[in-house]
């Protein structure tokens, strides 16, 4: 008899130890690193290294906004219980203070010393208050005047005027006076909000300008012509400062009987929730900087001190101001599979042969017309399908209300609680619910995170399901940006389990056993450790095994730990994990077999898959569910099997693909840090995106 890994290796808590997880918001921070490594790339056209600059500093805006927070919390409630990594929340808030610290001085050194000048070697200026001429500064005091003075509102501090209640993220002013008011009383300080609806970069006018991309921040102005708002009195100093806060939702479910109107409720307040954060001008005094920190209840660790704008966010909007193909990435056209050309009846197609696409070297218009055909079909009998982000403009969401204006019987299940998308998922299921569409919204206490829209059509005598599942959003903005798979197919087995998701989700009921789904939070993990299990199992019997994942987050435990055995027994494991890794790879006598990559490039990396040698007969599964603990605990998701050979052998291709990467990946270390790969004196270059792009895209 042979014997099983479970007979041949160490005790399951000899994988519990501290030393074998890296903390996640550390491996987080880690990632942001490496995508601000795009920004330094000198191979990047130069407005995609700004662009990415700016995702690095919206990604530590949402980091402090969520995971900073989560772990202030904590502490307040007076928590020392230790995460997988062993840390204690206060531990990871100084390990994280001082990696993000580094980040920040990071990203400002890159603004500064890098892009700033290069743009203006290409004609792309910002104009600073110094280097103003005459006609300059006099057509932005007429901007100040006419734009800026009838909407701003400064406020005074004293005992009749509080400190103002600043609003997560926005852009502010301290101000400190001398002299006295027309009350007689002496000087002191004062709070300038900037307002909000006016743009934070001002393109000058051609006729002030010596190019055509001269360009003023907002701050620049409000600095210049502060004075204006306080006559009879002297600005001594003004200073720039943003404020993060917790912006983590809560809904006690067990309390509210419509979630819709309880989030409704609590939107609001996440523009005021505890500070987390505080950022200022770097030439702003300390006893000014002590002031605020004060103000908003935060140590002096929470403080960044930023030389530049205290918002590099906003400097997102400048590649769309400026007409320079040349400083961007090559346009292209999204492919499309030969069988699915303009006009084609999807139902025929998809019936014929199961069709896979691959966003966003293969067009998204398929799943867009896939919905628009059955919404105009007088032979579709009902429509279900998840939301979870979407955009309120979606052609998606239109075809699903033409739908419902024709009779047909449309079930959303939309997920209110996207985080940062509530409140328009909110005005989405209102405009649905108003055509006359079925609305829920999923499953209380777990996110329905799963991609799945399923068309029932009649066909003579019978019932047919047609079904698209993605690993991706149902977003034809994001499907340009983000790479995922979807698959269309009219499978009866797999149109059943759909079918059985579908009604648990709108009932709550118990799921008959599915015939070839896994779903959280029931058969996912289970069905996933299963097969890490056999495999680990064959290598143990001297038989041929192997590994491979793709995904965007690896931070579940009992998988790392399953993994951590598989690479024991002999398991060749790689993965591909873009963001959180909390899995150390290359551990002598633990985890040596398995290898780690993160691919940093012009796409997102968005798609899951998981790959199971099984024996010589390849399983290969496409899911919407990271290994997380959310993801195969807390929420619904669906995985699904590829099993049409021909796609089969592509998304293994794509695989190899991905892992012969040298040129935009990241191994990483045992330590938890990552090393940029580069292809040898004789090796080609390879990247896996640009490849894609040259086989499946019209470039």
């Amino acid at each position: 008899m042979v014997a099983t890994v479970k007979d041949t290796l160490p005790r399951q808590q000899d994988l519990q130890r501290y030393e074998l997880f890296i903390n996640r918001e550390l491996s987080q921070l880690a990632f942001n690193r490496r995508v601000f490594e795009q920004a330094l790339d000198a191979g990047v056209p130069l407005l995609e290294r700004l662009r990415f600059l700016c995702i690095t500093c919206s990604n530590l805006d949402e980091f402090f906004e969520v995971r900073v927070a989560g772990l202030k919390q904590q502490v307040e409630y007076g928590s020392t219980q230790t995460g997988d990594d062993g840390l204690t929340p206060s531990e990871a808030l100084r390990r994280i203070s001082r990696e993000a610290h580094a980040l920040v001085e990071d990203q400002y050194g890159c603004l500064n010393e890098q892009l700033l000048p290069a743009m203006a070697n290409e004609g792309i200026r910002f104009l600073r208050r110094e280097e103003w001429d005459p006609k300059q500064s006099e057509w932005l005091k007429r901007y100040f005047d006419n734009e800026l003075l009838p909407v701003i509102t400064p406020i005074r501090l004293d005992p009749a005027h509080p400190f103002p209640r600043t609003l997560n993220k926005s852009l502010n002013f301290i101000v400190s006076l001398d002299g006295k008011d027309a009350f007689g009383n002496k000087g002191g300080m004062a709070v300038v909000p900037a307002p909000r609806s006016l743009p934070r970069l001002i393109h000058l006018p051609a006729e002030f300008s010596d190019g055509p991309y001269e360009f003023v921040f907002l701050s620049s102005v409000l600095h210049t012509y502060i004075g204006e708002l306080f006559p009879g009195m002297k600005v001594s100093g003004c200073y720039q400062f943003r404020v993060t806060r917790n912006s983590n939702l809560f809904v006690d479910t067990e309390e509210v009987d419509d979630l819709k109107r309880a989030l409704e409720g609590e939107l609001p307040s996440r523009r005021y929730g505890d500070a987390v954060r505080l950022e200022v001008a770097d030439n702003c005094p300390s006893h000014l900087a002590n002031f605020l920190l004060h103000r908003f209840e935060l140590a002096e660790d929470d403080l960044y001190q930023v030389n530049g704008p205290v918002n590099l966010n906003r400097l997102i909007a400048l590649p769309d101001l400026v007409e320079r193909p040349d400083l961007k990435y090559p346009s292209f056209t999204p492919g499309l599979p030969p069988r699915l050309s303009q006009g084609t009846n999807m139902f025929k197609a998809i019936a014929a042969k199961d069709v896979l696409l691959h966003h966003p070297f293969q067009s998204f218009i398929p799943v867009v017309e896939f919905l628009r055909q059955a919404a105009a079909d007088p032979n579709v009998l009902a429509i279900k399908q998840t939301l979870y982000r979407t955009g309120l403009d979606s052609i998606m969401v239109e075809s699903l209300m033409n739908a419902a204006r024709a009779g047909t019987e449309v079930t959303v299940v939309v997920e209110l609680r996207a985080r940062f998308d509530e409140a328009t998922n909110i005005e989405i299921a209102t405009k649905l619910q108003e055509t006359g569409v079925q609305v829920v919204y999923g499953v209380v206490g777990y996110k329905t995170h799963a991609k799945m829209c399923m068309v029932v059509r009649r066909e003579a005598d019978k019932l047919r399901r047609y079904v698209h599942l993605g690993t991706g959003n149902y977003h034809d903005r994001t499907a340009r940006l983000y790479t995922d798979y979807g698959l269309f197919t009219r499978d009866e087995k797999i149109g059943e389990d759909v079918h059985k998701l579908f009604m648990q989700l709108t009932t709550q009921t118990k799921t008959p056993r599915l015939n070839k789904l896994l779903q959280s939070p029931f058969t996912l993990q289970p069905g996933l450790l299963e097969r890490i299990q056999a495999e680990a199992d064959r290598a143990a019997a001297g038989k041929k095994a192997r590994i491979i994942a793709k995904v965007n987050g690896l931070v579940s435990a009992p998988v790392i730990q399953a993994l951590y055995q598989a690479s024991q027994a002999g398991v060749p494991i790689q993965l591909i994990v873009r963001g959180v890794c909390c899995l150390r790879p290359g551990v002598p006598g633990v985890s040596e077999n398995i290898s780690v990559r993160s691919i940093i490039g012009r796409f997102l990396e968005h798609t899951r898959v998981y790959y199971f040698h099984n024996n010589g007969d390849p399983e290969v599964m496409l899911g919407s569910a990271d290994w997380m603990p959310r993801n195969l605990v807390q929420r619904v998701e669906q995985s699904f099997p590829v099993e049409d050979k021909k796609l089969k052998r592509r998304v293994v291709q794509d695989l190899e693909l991905y892992l012969s990467d040298n040129t935009q990946a990241w191994e990483m270390q045992s330590d938890g840090s990552y090393v940029r790969t580069s292809p040898g004196r004789k090796q080609t270059p390879i990247s896996a995106q640009n490849s894609l792009l040259e086989s499946l895209a019209r470039v």
